[in-house]
């Protein structure tokens, strides 16, 4: 698995083999292949009518009702057309009583420290954006997703963006930091947090200290991953 796909999310289907698709994620232009039963056509104008008008989920999980439907919603995952209490997806409409937060909307201090909290201790999962399981630019790029800001999918593709800092002393709540390995690639990342903190996705969804050669693991008594660059994107 390279990554998963969350409720709501658009695509484009670039090619067919069988019952499998190739697609192209418009998030964040990652690509992969999708079993066909697992997503519906739209059109052109719905997608665009629905720019501006998606909130994202802040719940864990929260049914969506239709009609013909009773699904289960993820936190990330994008309702299109949403007034508050009802979203819709091409003519299907849909109640949903959870939280959620809209596009652009203040209050972005809040809204991390509520979806940080909600991921807390979510289990490590290659590819994964869910609170079921993530990897670490999976957890970046949903919790960035809240804030309203897009990423692209791996680490090493999020650290091209934002503006780079001088000193870890200069960070603040919300900036995202980037960590290389042996070899000096990116390869890990993490939210920074008040007090000298981050929060990341290693092993599970934790809060560790870091400062300015990296992330100290207190039970493990020892460094685990090298600071390279810190970028503010709010």
């Amino acid at each position: 698995m390279v990554s998963q796909i969350l409720f709501g999310e658009s695509l484009t289907v670039v090619s067919k083999s069988g019952n499998w698709a190739k697609v192209r994620l418009h998030h964040d232009d990652y690509e992969g292949w999708v079993d066909g039963k697992q997503f519906i056509k739209t059109t052109e104008d719905f997608l665009k009518k629905s720019d501006g008008t998606e909130a994202v989920s802040l719940e864990i999980v929260q049914s969506a009702v239709s009609a013909q439907h009773h699904l289960p919603i993820l936190l990330g995952s994008s309702l299109p057309h949403f007034d508050g209490m009802n979203f819709r997806i091409n003519k299907e409409k849909f109640v949903f009583n959870g939280q959620a937060v809209m596009p652009g909307q203040n209050g972005k201090a809040i809204v991390l420290e509520k979806v940080i909290n909600k991921l807390l201790n979510a289990p490590y999962l290659w590819g994964g954006r869910s609170p079921f399981g993530l990897d670490c630019s999976g957890f970046t790029q949903i919790v960035f997703k809240t804030l309203g800001i897009k990423l692209p999918r791996d680490s090493h593709q999020q650290s091209e963006r934002g503006q780079a800092l001088t000193f870890i002393t200069e960070a603040r709540a919300g900036d995202i930091a980037f960590f290389e390995n042996k070899q000096g690639a990116i390869a890990h990342t993490g939210v920074i947090l008040n007090d000298s903190t981050i929060a990341h996705a290693y092993g599970q969804v934790r809060i560790d200290k870091i400062d300015h050669y990296g992330i100290y693991n207190n039970e493990r008594k020892e460094y685990t991953h090298k600071l390279r660059m810190i970028k503010r994107l709010f």
